[in-house]
């Protein structure tokens, strides 16, 4: 499964980090670093932490546009 995170719309509030620590991290106070590609094992959390997202900034697997932006 593939993740993007619109960082335009995250705010910082974390909740992210605490549900899937292994595919999302905070750089510094307001930095988000996050994996792309998500393992096998990590799906259902990610999937918990995008639904988990006050402003719903993390988009999952067919949402993420092929085409880039």
């Amino acid at each position: 499964m593939r993740t993007v995170v619109d960082l335009t719309r995250c705010q910082g509030y974390a909740q992210c980090v605490f549900l899937a620590p292994e595919a999302f991290e905070l750089h510094g106070e307001e930095g988000l670093l996050y994996a792309t590609a998500v393992p096998d094992d990590q799906v259902e959390r990610v999937r918990q932490a995008a639904a988990a997202c006050p402003v719903q900034a993390i988009l999952l697997g067919e949402e993420v546009s092929t085409g880039g932006r």
